[in-house]
C-alpha cells in the first residue's frame, strides 16, 4: 500500500511501475493557464459533463461508474494538479483503460453489492495502474499493492508457490473488506482511503494530535504523510476525467458492460504454458487473469482458473481431450549450499534459467544462503520416467480441434543460449528423448551442435556407424525413438505391461531404465519396442 513519493506531490507506485521517465518528468507544481485553451480544466469539483453520445449508452461501462461515484468534490489545489498530470499523458491513460478493460466489470459488481462508492472501482488505477503483477520497493503486490502483513490479516495466502495479494478476485475481496472496516473505524470515506495507504495508525494519531489541538479532523485537516495528503486528491482527479473526459481533452474508449471473464474448473496441478495452450491464448493473457503464481506450475486453491468469457468452453473441451499429464515440472528440496548451477545440470537446464523461474530465492557466491524447495523440470532422475509422460505413436494424428505443437525438424542446430529442456520443451519432445536419439551422456550443449529430433526422419538422416560391441546399446536406444510411448494405468506393472505387447521383461526395462522393484505410476510413460 505504501508507495513511493514523486516531486512531493505523492506520485506512487502507479505511476512508477509504468515510466520511470514518466515519473520523473513529473513537474513540482500545474496551473490551469499552461494548458491550451481547448483543454481548460473545468473548476474544482465535480466538472462540467461533456461526453460524446456513444458514453451514454446504456452498455457503457464507464456511465454505470459514473452513476455510482459518492464522494463529495475535494477543494485542494492537489487535486487539480494530478489532474493535469494525467491529462498530460494520454498514453498513461489508455494503458490503464486496456488493462482494467479486464477486471473493471468485475470490481464494480463486487462495489456494487457492498453499497460502497463507486469511486473505490477507481482505486486500482492510483494503486497499479491495473497491474496485478505490479511489486512495490516496499514489498506490496498486485493491483490493490497489499504488503505482505495487511495481505496476510485478509486472508491472502503467500507461499513459495502462491501470493493471492495478485489473485483478481481473492484480492479485490480483501481490499473491499479492508476498506469497509476502515470506514467503520473512521466514519469517512475519505480517512477510510488515508489509511488504506499509510496505515490506521498512522491517520488515528494524527486525529488525536488534532483533537488534542481542538482542530478539525477531516481528510484536508490533518497532517499525513506527503504520499497520503497526495493519495485522495490523486482517485479525485482520475474521478473528474473519468466523468467527464471531453472537458480534459480525453477521449476515453467505450468498455462493455459486460463481464470480461468467467471461471472454469481446473485440474489440482498444470503447467502455465499448457494452460494457456488448452485454452488456446497466450501466455502472457492467461497470466493476466491467473496472476498468483509465483512458480510454472498451477495449483489454484480456489479449484478454479479465469478464463475469457470466449475461452472457457475450448479450455473444458481441450482439457477432456488432453491425454497426457498435465505437469512436467516437480519438487526439488535444495540443501543450504547446493548451487543452482550444479542442480540445473542434473536436469537439463542452466542454473540462470533455474533463477528466473524460481524467484526469490537467496544466494551468497552463487550458493543457497539457505535450505529451498526449488521447482525443475522432471526427468528420468530420482525414479521419474520421463519429463513430458504421453502416448503416442509415430503414425498417431492429432486430436479435432487440439492444441498445435511444433512438429520437430529431422535435425536442430544449437544456437546461443539453448539448453536440452528449452529445445524438447519448443518441439514437443523429452530431455531423455533429445539424449537417447543422440547418444548423449550429459546435457550439455555446444553451438553448432546438431542434434537429431524427428524420429521419422532416421531414415533421411545420414547413416550411422556401424555398431560394435561398446555402440550397440546407444544405438539400440536411437532406433527405439519410433517406437510405441504407453501410458501407465492403474494396476500395471512392469510384467503386466511385458505381457500386453508380447515383449520380454527385461528388455523392457532395459529400454526405459528400471529395475525389477521399479515403482510405475498411473499417468507415467514407458517406452514399448514396436
Amino acid at each position: 500500500m505504501f508507495l513511493a513519493v514523486l516531486s512531493g506531490l505523492g506520485l506512487g507506485a502507479a505511476c512508477a511501475s509504468e515510466s520511470t521517465a514518466e515519473s520523473a518528468a513529473t513537474p513540482p507544481a500545474f496551473t490551469a493557464s499552461r494548458l491550451a485553451p481547448e483543454l481548460a480544466l473545468a473548476p474544482a469539483g465535480v466538472p462540467e459533463v461533456a461526453l460524446n453520445p456513444s458514453a451514454l449508452t446504456d452498455d457503457n461501462l464507464w456511465q454505470r461508474v459514473r452513476v455510482g461515484f459518492q464522494l463529495e468534490p475535494l477543494d485542494s489545489p492537489l487535486v487539480q494538479a494530478h489532474e493535469e498530470w494525467y491529462t498530460n499523458r494520454p498514453d498513461y491513460i489508455e494503458r490503464f483503460v486496456e488493462r482494467g478493460a479486464k477486471y473493471l466489470h468485475h470490481i464494480v459488481e463486487e462495489v456494487e453489492k457492498r453499497n460502497m462508492p463507486m469511486e473505490i472501482a477507481l482505486l486500482p488505477v492510483v494503486e497499479s495502474a491495473f497491474n496485478p503483477r505490479a511489486y512495490s520497493r516496499s514489498k506490496a503486490a498486485g493491483m490493490w499493492q497489499f504488503i505482505p502483513s495487511t495481505g496476510k490479516n485478509f486472508g491472502l495466502r503467500q507461499d513459495w508457490q502462491t501470493d493471492n495479494r495478485r489473485d483478481i478476485l481473492a484480492s479485490t475481496d480483501a481490499a473491499l473488506n479492508y476498506l469497509e472496516k476502515l470506514h467503520g473505524m473512521f466514519n469517512s470515506w475519505e480517512l477510510a482511503l488515508a489509511a488504506y495507504n499509510c496505515g490506521e495508525g498512522c491517520v488515528g494519531r494524527a486525529i488525536a494530535s488534532n483533537q488534542r489541538k481542538g482542530l478539525p479532523t477531516d481528510y484536508l485537516s490533518l497532517n499525513l504523510p506527503p504520499e497520503t495528503r497526495n493519495y485522495v486528491p490523486k482517485l479525485i482527479a482520475v474521478k473528474n476525467i473519468i466523468l467527464a473526459p471531453g472537458s480534459y481533452g480525453i477521449e476515453l474508449d467505450q468498455l462493455p458492460d459486460q463481464p470480461y471473464f468467467t471461471t472454469v474448473k481446473a485440474p489440482p496441478k498444470i503447467d502455465v504454458k499448457l494452460a494457456a495452450k488448452l485454452a488456446d491464448m497466450p501466455e502472457d493473457e492467461f497470466v493476466a487473469l491467473n496472476p498468483a503464481f509465483n512458480r510454472p506450475v498451477a495449483a489454484p486453491l480456489s479449484g478454479e482458473f479465469l478464463l475469457p468469457l470466449d475461452k472457457a468452453d475450448v479450455f473444458r473441451a481441450n482439457l477432456e481431450r488432453y491425454d497426457r499429464p498435465l505437469v512436467s515440472w516437480t519438487t526439488y528440496n535444495a540443501r543450504r549450499g547446493e548451487s543452482l548451477d550444479q542442480i540445473g545440470r542434473k536436469y537439463g537446464v542452466s542454473g540462470s534459467y533455474l533463477r528466473a523461474v524460481n524467484v526469490s530465492l537467496r544466494e551468497r557466491r552463487n550458493k543457497l544462503a539457505q535450505p529451498a524447495t526449488i521447482m525443475v523440470p522432471m526427468s528420468a532422475k530420482g525414479g521419474l520416467v520421463k519429463a513430458v509422460f504421453e502416448t503416442k505413436t509415430a503414425a498417431a494424428a492429432p486430436a479435432a480441434n487440439a492444441p498445435a505443437v511444433h512438429a520437430p525438424p529431422a535435425t536442430y542446430r544449437v544456437r546461443q543460449g539453448d539448453t536440452l529442456y528449452g529445445i524438447a520443451l519448443k518441439y514437443d519432445l523429452t530431455v531423455d528423448e533429445i539424449k537417447d536419439a543422440n547418444s548423449l551422456r550429459h546435457s550439455a550443449l555446444s553451438i553448432g551442435q546438431v542434434l537429431r529430433l524427428n524420429a521419422n526422419a532416421v531414415a533421411a538422416a545420414p547413416a550411422p556407424p556401424r555398431p560394435n560391441a561398446e555402440t550397440a546399446p546407444r544405438l539400440a536406444k536411437v532406433a527405439l525413438a519410433a517406437t510405441t510411448l504407453y501410458t501407465i494405468r492403474a494396476g500395471d506393472t512392469p510384467f503386466s505391461i511385458a505381457q500386453k505387447f508380447g515383449v520380454a521383461l527385461n528388455d523392457l526395462l532395459r529400454w526405459n531404465k528400471l529395475s525389477p522393484k521399479s515403482v510405475i505410476l498411473p499417468g507415467h510413460r514407458v517406452r514399448v519396442s514396436a
